[in-house]
């Protein structure tokens, strides 16, 4: 198992749920680095390093939440999985929404897995093994 830290993309606009993702992250022994960006646009740049992102690293994994400014969740996971660049970069969508049809939607648009997003720290302390184990078992199948 590679032990470089990897670089993550959180694409997330409320800072109360970034500051818990981050904290959320830190509990998981996943070595990483945290870039983040506050819109679905940002993000896409992000992902092509254009305009202020064209020095921006390339992510290994996506954090995406689906309610976004200028362009929703959705639009970027559909972006990003049809552009052949991108397509192979797993995409986790954090959303407050554990509604069916948001759930089956993401996995439509390839999402690679679907976190609902807790509502207490300790139940983030607990999403965060669920997506170190993601990375895991993505890592040793890819």
């Amino acid at each position: 198992m590679d032990t470089h830290p990897i670089n993550i993309l959180l694409v997330e606009d409320n800072p109360g749920d970034v500051f818990l993702i981050n904290r959320m992250l830190e509990e998981c022994s996943l070595q990483y680095t945290l870039h983040r960006v506050d819109n679905g646009e940002a993000a896409t740049d992000f992902l092509r390093q254009i305009q202020a992102y064209d020095q921006a690293p390339y992510p290994q994994l996506i954090l995406l939440d689906l309610n976004l400014p200028i362009k929703n969740g959705r639009e970027v996971l559909a972006e990003i999985k049809t552009d052949p660049n991108l397509q192979h970069i797993p995409v986790i969508v954090l959303s407050t929404s554990d509604a069916p049809t948001d759930i089956e939607e993401s996995y439509q648009l390839k999402a690679d897995y679907y976190v609902t997003k807790p509502s207490s720290f300790h139940e983030f302390a607990n999403k965060a093994q669920d997506i170190y184990d993601f990375w895991l078992q993505w890592q040793q199948r890819h």
